[in-house]
């Protein structure tokens, strides 16, 4: 499970994975906390002289999911909240399956194979 820290520590390394392409100094502009994570937005920093932050192309948030430890860079085309929300729904149907999985894990152990149902002969009388 991640702390707040190491999943800024995560978004740190990507975003300067990005600052060789940008060719400006990037830094976390705000953090906000969801359910299930955070969400990272980041950018430039403001230009001394200017006092302007120059703007970046392809710079969607980081969504980061504390439980599985999953950094997804969020798209810039899509509204962020529905990025979010579609996220949730993953996590819904992937917490559906697992529990599907063990449900039937539960069941095939609890069903008597030919190999375990004792045979005629061998049953006490």
């Amino acid at each position: 499970m991640l702390t707040e820290e190491d999943a800024r520590r995560l978004v740190l390394a990507e975003i300067d994975d990005a600052r060789g392409r940008a060719g400006f100094d990037l830094q976390i502009l705000r953090v906000e906390t969801l359910p299930f994570g955070w969400i990272f937005y980041w950018g430039a920093v403001q230009d001394g002289h200017s006092g302007r932050r120059p703007r970046l192309g392809g710079n969607g948030p980081f969504l980061v999911d504390r439980e599985n430890e999953r950094l997804i860079r969020a798209r810039t085309g899509i509204p962020v909240a529905r990025q979010i929300a579609d996220y949730e729904r993953r996590l819904r149907r992937e917490a559906h399956a697992r529990n599907l999985a063990a449900k039937r894990h539960v069941q095939e152990r609890a069903t008597p194979t030919p190999a375990t149902v004792p045979r005629p002969s061998e049953r006490p009388e």
